[in-house]
């Protein structure tokens, strides 16, 4: 039986073959790949956010290091990959560490993975990767989805220049003092945290940050996937009176003296003042490019000042 599903094989030409973990080029060669450890990414949330590259890689490794073997075995199961699963976390990683590298050493290849996006991102695996490098063996990267990456393009915050900055420290007193060193940094910071402190880190980062315009990200790529725009102490009041959501948390804060984004209020007297004297679609042009608001969303508006008139 073929490896490669229905699906994602080649859709013409004779003896084709993708680009394979072994073999990026897609030139023939054996199915196994070569010994060495390959960081593989899996989805965030959807299932089918997974590479073909990876798809093949995972079945053909000899092992796949996990951090939870439940959670990637459910992943697994949905492609119809039986590769053995090694678990490999921070509770067990001083003990896992020395058998994967002498595995790799005799000749296998191990896929490591995350229970969500690119390994080592917040992750142990980064040890384990930078051991290898130091014992000589092969070290590569099968890259995919990475929540940090997916809640910058969707907060709407300059993503020309970013520090992502992991986990703020759970106790007030020490989270303000790590925002306190992340304030002066000239660009947007991405921030992961716990659904169950979300109000009291957002709290800390208006009292910290000030003013800065800011998204919560939320459950990206599934189903109630959630982006929720605004002013620090705006999204502070809004899950301070909702109390914490469910699902993973992406934040994202724009760099100190970026440019607030315009209310609804203020975006409203712009239209009006441009529909005394413009057409519709010439004042919704006009007043996007004036506060590069999204002309879909500056249609809509105008759109709706319309129907009162």
């Amino acid at each position: 039986m073929s490896r490669t599903p229905p699906h994602s094989r080649p859709s013409s030409g004779a003896g084709q073959r993708r680009p394979s973990a072994a073999d990026p080029t897609g030139a023939a060669s054996p199915s196994k790949p070569r010994p060495g450890l390959y960081l593989t990414a899996v989805p965030i949330g959807n299932a089918g956010d997974i590479t073909l590259r990876a798809l093949d890689l995972l079945r053909d490794a000899d092992a796949i290091a996990c951090e939870d073997t439940r959670t990637t075995g459910r992943l697994m199961s949905i492609h119809g990959i039986r590769t053995k699963l090694i678990p490999y976390h921070e509770h067990n990683a001083a003990e896992m560490r020395p058998k994967i590298l002498r595995r790799i050493a005799e000749g296998e290849a191990i896929a490591l993975v995350s229970d969500a996006g690119m390994p080592l991102i917040s992750d142990p695996g980064y040890k384990l990767a930078r051991a290898a490098r130091d014992e000589g063996l092969m070290v590569t990267c099968l890259p995919g989805a990475s929540a940090p990456l997916v809640g910058l393009l969707l907060s709407g915050l300059p993503s020309d220049r970013f520090l992502f900055a992991g986990f703020p420290p759970p106790k007030s007193a020490a989270r303000r003092t790590f925002l306190a060193e992340l304030a002066p940094i000239a660009a947007t910071l991405i921030l992961f945290e716990a659904p169950h402190r979300l109000p009291e880190c957002l709290a800390d980062l208006a009292a910290v940050l000030g003013d800065r315009e800011a998204a919560v990200t939320r459950e990206l790529t599934k189903l109630f996937e959630e982006v929720r725009r605004g002013p620090l102490p705006q999204l502070a009041a809004h899950y301070a009176a909702a109390g914490p959501p469910k699902g993973e948390i992406v934040i994202v804060i724009g760099p100190p003296g970026a440019a607030a984004r315009p209310s609804e209020e203020d975006l409203a007297g712009q239209l009006r003042r441009a529909l005394a004297s413009m057409s519709l679609r010439d004042a919704v042009e006009a007043v996007a490019a004036a506060t590069g608001e999204p002309k879909r969303e500056v249609y809509r508006l105008a759109l709706d000042l319309a129907d009162e008139k």
